[in-house]
C-alpha cells in the first residue's frame, strides 16, 4: 500500500506540470475555439526566462526564496507579453478565416519558436540550477521532497487565482461572455480583442510557470522540451474536458498519475503511448471529457 501511495504522489508531481500547461490550453479554447499548438513552446520560452533570471540574481547573491519568486515573476510576465504577440500577430489576422488555416498558423508558431530556440540558444540541454535546495520527508514510510510539495501547492494556488479572476472580475466575466457568444458580448460593448489578448497572457503565464518549475524538478531544459508536454498537456485538457478550468487540473493530474503507474510496473516505454490511448478512449467514449458538457454546434 505504501507504494502505490508513493507512485499517486509522484504522479500528482508529474500531473501538476501537466495541468498547468493544461490551463493555459483550456482558457484559450474556451473563448476562441483555438487548439493553440504554440502553447508546448511557450512554455519552454518560460522556461528559459527563468533559467536566465535565475543565474542573473544567484550572480548577484540574491536569497534563493527570492531567485526563485524572482525567476517565477520575470518569467510569467515575458511569457504573458510573448502569448500578446503570438494572438496579436499571428492569430488576430486569420479571425475570421477556416478553422484548419488558424490550426495550420498554430503549428507553424509551434515550429518558429522552437527552431528560433535552436538558433538564439543552441540544441544542446542547459543546466537549471538548483534554485532551492530539495528536502527529503519521510511520512509514515512514504518518500516526500520539498520540490513535490512546491509543485502541487504552486498548482493549487494558482487555479485557485485563476478562477477567481475568471468568476469574479470584470475582465472574468468579459471572458465568459465571449466564450458564450463574442458578437453579443461585442454589441455590448465588451472589447473582444483586448479580452482575447488577455486571455493568451494569462495562459501564457501559466505556462511559464510550469516551465520554471520542470526546470528545477528536472535539472535539465532544451529548445524541444515542449514538444511531448505540450501534447500531453492538450491530452490532459481533453481528459477533464476542454474548456473548464477544473477539468484541466483533474486531467492534468489523472495523467500524471497513470503515467507513473505505467512505469512503476515496468512498462516505462509504453509511457507516452498510454497517454495517447487515453486521448483516444476519452474521444471514443466521452468526447466532452471528465467535466465538459456536450454542446450542439450553431449551422
Amino acid at each position: 500500500m505504501d507504494y502505490i501511495i508513493q507512485q499517486v504522489i509522484n504522479g500528482i508531481s508529474v500531473g501538476s506540470i501537466y495541468a498547468l500547461i493544461a490551463l493555459g490550453y483550456t482558457m484559450v479554447y474556451g473563448i476562441i475555439k483555438l487548439i493553440n499548438f504554440a502553447h508546448g513552446d511557450v512554455f519552454m520560452v518560460g522556461s528559459f526566462i527563468g533559467l536566465g533570471t535565475a543565474h542573473v540574481l544567484i550572480a548577484q547573491g540574491v536569497s534563493p526564496i527570492w531567485v526563485f519568486l524572482l525567476s517565477l515573476f520575470v518569467s510569467m510576465l515575458l511569457s504573458a507579453l510573448l502569448g500578446v504577440a503570438i494572438e496579436r500577430l499571428a492569430y488576430k489576422p486569420l479571425r475570421n478565416v477556416s478553422r484548419i488555416a488558424v490550426l495550420i498558423t498554430a503549428v507553424g508558431v509551434s515550429f518558429l519558436l522552437e527552431n528560433g530556440g535552436i538558433f538564439f540558444l543552441g540544441p544542446q540541454a542547459k543546466a537549471f540550477p538548483e534554485i532551492l535546495p530539495k528536502q527529503q520527508y519521510d511520512v509514515m514510510g512514504i518518500q516526500i521532497d520539498s520540490h513535490q510539495i512546491m509543485i502541487l501547492l504552486m498548482t493549487i494556488i494558482l487555479m485557485i487565482v485563476l478562477q477567481y479572476i475568471v468568476h469574479r472580475t470584470k475582465i472574468g466575466k468579459a471572458m465568459r461572455a465571449v466564450s458564450y457568444d463574442m458578437d453579443a458580448a461585442r454589441l455590448m460593448g465588451i472589447n473582444v480583442n483586448t479580452t482575447i489578448s488577455i486571455t493568451f497572457a494569462i495562459g501564457s503565464s501559466l505556462a511559464a510557470a510550469a516551465g520554471v518549475i520542470f526546470g528545477m524538478t528536472y535539472s535539465s531544459i532544451d529548445p524541444l522540451m515542449g514538444i511531448l508536454p505540450g501534447l500531453k498537456a492538450f491530452i490532459a485538457a481533453v481528459f477533464g474536458g476542454i474548456g473548464s478550468i477544473p477539468g484541466a487540473l483533474v486531467g492534468g493530474l489523472l495523467l500524471g498519475v497513470i503515467e507513473t503507474g505505467v512505469t512503476s510496473i515496468g512498462f516505462s516505454l509504453w509511457r507516452d503511448g498510454v497517454a495517447f490511448a487515453v486521448l483516444i478512449l476519452i474521444l471514443l467514449f466521452k468526447p466532452s471529457g471528465l467535466f465538459g458538457k456536450n454542446s450542439r454546434e450553431k449551422v
